[in-house]
């Protein structure tokens, strides 16, 4: 989990350094069904129909973006876990409609995450926080769905070049 860690910002910044991340461009995250700092709808929930939120995004033109990544991922004082890794969307993408996980961008991966599931794996833990975070990559992720999960983190982590996050914290 070192590189979850390292990739969504606990902990030290690990693949993405201290200098190049202050030297990252934001990205403003937001979604109609979610806001930053309260809880996570139940829809989106392992206790609701279990489908990924609708999320946009947006960051100034970055004229060396190749493609977009989202990593979903939770923690509490015991435990961490991913929830969802799509990568390789289109760099002109700015927003998924709800349940994107069944059906991604033309051309995206999604990763097999801490749970072993392949796409979207709603969170269950009602006192936890959910980290959104979209990245903006110089190229693009391009391995296979069945790479192990910290390889693709590494190499998100490698090629980004802007990040934005908005966290739910707990579960409606």
């Amino acid at each position: 989990m070192a590189v979850t860690f390292s990739l969504s910002g606990c902990g030290s910044l690990g693949f993405i350094g201290r200098s190049q991340a202050a030297d990252l461009a934001e990205i403003n995250v937001s979604s109609p069904e979610l806001r930053e700092g309260k809880p996570l709808p139940r829809e989106y929930s392992c206790k609701g129909d279990q489908s990924s939120p609708p999320l946009r995004w947006s960051s100034q033109p970055l004229s060396e973006a190749k493609s977009i990544a989202i990593v979903v991922d939770s923690h509490t004082p015991s435990d961490s876990a991913v929830h969802w890794v799509l990568y390789d969307i289109p760099a002109t993408t700015t927003e998924l409609g709800p349940d994107a996980a069944a059906d991604p961008p033309a051309g995206s991966g999604q990763a097999r995450v801490t749970s072993g599931k392949v796409g979207y794996e709603p969170p269950c833990q009602e006192q936890a926080s959910y980290r959104f975070t979209v990245y903006t990559l110089k190229g693009k992720v391009d391995l296979p769905g069945t790479s192990e999960l910290p390889t693709i983190l590494k190499k998100i982590a490698d090629q980004t070049i802007a990040r934005g996050r908005l966290t739910a914290v707990n579960i409606e």
